[in-house]
């Protein structure tokens, strides 16, 4: 569920590469090419699936893959899908998310960003599925905003809709419209080996459910290579960690969704 662009957050964390600015902008910028148009795909292969530091595969891995649309004045969009475990995500096994929004630059080191995310969940199923607490639909409508500072990234995500779910049926303190996700990420080139480097601290808050807000924090390095000619390719390895309570992010088999863990990844842009 990765962040401003969810294919250059993937870069890094799959995902969710927080880039300090979208792609759209770091292809016009470079002058790759002259139409004001591009379209890139991208596929990876994960350790795990993990959303603001939560694992929604259980470790056991994820196929991760999508299209960017983006136009030199600004303007992006995209969809991204990925395998879920169906004990994480009320029994459902896939998510798809569409995305879009703007930037703008402001000067030569200042960017701001508005936009849009939508969760989608296929198979419909709700929180509580199956049992008498049945909530809402997991599917989640964010905006979010950011703020590009040379090698920074700001940026705070608003729930308009339930949290993935959550409601007064579901957890008995009311809806959970409104809740929150700021972020800072900050991302450079080291001279060791060419590597990238990541750092990132979030702060989660789910509105009228205090139990369940959480701060999660991650460190990542990966490296962008060419493989048998082909361009596009990054790998690398993040770890991240959170203090989520292990008695609200547990699936429904039991499991901590919450604990520290290293994820490993390969993926091509194209």
């Amino acid at each position: 569920m990765k962040h401003l662009l969810k294919s250059t957050i993937q870069i890094a964390i799959l995902a969710p590469a927080f880039c300090a600015m979208p792609l759209a902008y770091a292809a016009d910028e470079v002058g790759e090419k002259d139409s004001p148009h591009t379209l890139t795909a991208n596929i990876g292969f994960f350790s795990d699936y993990t959303y603001r530091g939560i694992s929604y595969t259980r470790e056991h891995g994820s196929i991760q893959g999508g299209f960017d649309y983006t136009h030199s004045s600004g303007f992006y969009a995209g969809i991204w899908a990925t395998n879920v475990d169906n004990g994480v995500m009320y029994g459902n096994t896939v998510e798809k998310d569409l995305y879009g929004g703007y930037v703008q630059s402001l000067t030569d080191d200042l960017s701001l960003s508005v936009g849009f995310m939508q969760y989608f969940y296929p198979h419909g199923k709700h929180a509580g599925h199956g049992t008498i607490n049945r909530g809402d639909s997991a599917n989640t409508t964010e905006l979010n905003a950011a703020l590009y500072y040379k090698n920074f990234t700001l940026k705070h995500s608003y729930a308009l809709t339930n949290f993935f779910g959550i409601n007064n049926n579901y957890s008995g303190n009311g809806n959970s419209r409104g809740s929150g996700y700021t972020e800072l990420n900050f991302t450079s080139k080291l001279p060791v080996a060419d590597l990238n480097l990541l750092l990132h601290v979030g702060r989660q808050t789910v509105h009228n459910y205090s139990q369940a807000n959480y701060t999660d924090w991650l460190l990542g390095l990966n490296k962008d290579f060419t493989l048998a000619g082909s361009k596009g390719w990054n790998a690398g390895v993040n770890y991240t960690t959170t203090n989520a309570s292990d008695g609200w992010y547990v699936d429904a088999k039991g499991w901590e969704t919450g604990h520290d863990r290293l994820i490993g990844f390969i993926k091509r842009t194209f």
